[in-house]
């Protein structure tokens, strides 16, 4: 039986084997350049190919670099808790309230999601401006206007940053609760427990995955924004992404900018392993 099956595995090895060569050409190749990139210095505006650890040293000095780099964290961390908070009502409200026209949501979702990222960044700037609709509104319900600070702020940066990866929180956990046995419900109910217990012990228990699985989308893609704080923020709480940029782009100084990026991915990377062993620790104790 085993020796029929080899076989098929070779065969699966074989199909795979294109896939895998690409991701090696497009994905393991960069990023070994960009780590050797790293490694290197920069004169007059060009890469001196010396192996030194000059930039490492830079980047490890550097408060500047390091403040930027934990403003983002912060920002990541904020935009986690922000899109958990409305994220989740709107995924249980899906799943238990508006059934009915839960396709229709949904589509809305998508719709929002797939608009282009500069357009909704810009059209938050005109929402939120002074003479915008956004005063316009509370003017006309009696309300006193948006204080200046609220445009070009840290506050309108994570306003976007929200906007933009909300979806993932909410399909994620939408998933979650989605594929929640009923029957578990109403045996709460049958043992006695009011809706609040039967949710706080029952519902969100079991969307905890959910939950990590959207966290952890938006905590990663949090720390790749780059828009939503220079256009929103009006470049005032710059965060890794922009740095990176204009280290590449305006410095031109491509080995600090690759010794940063590689920083980024490791957070992002030691981020993933730590979601990935407390999900693991999870299910061993469930089990």
């Amino acid at each position: 039986m085993s020796q029929s099956l080899e076989p098929s595995r070779f065969m699966v090895a074989l199909h795979a084997l294109p896939s895998v060569l690409l991701q090696s050409a497009f994905f393991i190749v960069p990023l070994c350049m960009t780590i050797a990139l790293s490694f290197q210095e920069t004169e007059f505006y060009r890469v001196q190919w010396v192996w030194s650890l000059e930039t490492w040293t830079d980047v490890f000095t550097t408060k500047y670099y390091w403040s930027i780099l934990w403003n983002t964290i912060l920002m990541a961390i904020a935009c986690v808790i922000v899109c958990a908070v409305i994220g989740f009502p709107i995924a249980y409200a899906l799943v238990t309230r508006f059934k009915r026209w839960q396709t229709t949501i949904k589509i809305l979702l998508v719709f929002a999601f797939l608009t282009d990222a500069v357009l909704k960044t810009f059209g938050w700037v005109v929402f939120l401006d002074q003479t915008g609709p956004a005063n316009y509104i509370l003017s006309w319900l009696g309300l006193p206007s948006l204080p200046d600070w609220v445009l070009y702020s840290r506050f309108s940066a994570l306003l976007g940053m929200v906007y933009t990866l909300l979806p993932f929180s909410i399909f994620t956990i939408f998933l979650s609760v989605d594929v929640i046995d009923r029957n578990l419900l109403r045996a709460a109910y049958d043992c006695g427990a009011g809706k609040f217990r039967a949710f706080w012990e029952v519902t969100l228990p079991l969307s905890k995955s959910g939950l990590m699985a959207g966290a952890l989308l938006v905590f990663v893609l949090s720390l790749g924004s780059f828009l939503e704080p220079k256009v929103l923020g009006g470049g005032l709480n710059p965060m890794a992404a922009e740095l990176i940029r204009q280290t590449f782009e305006t410095r031109i100084n491509w080995p600090l900018g690759s010794a940063l990026t590689i920083v980024v991915i490791s957070i992002t990377v030691i981020t993933i392993l730590l979601a990935s062993r407390l999900l693991d620790l999870r299910q061993k104790g469930q089990s």
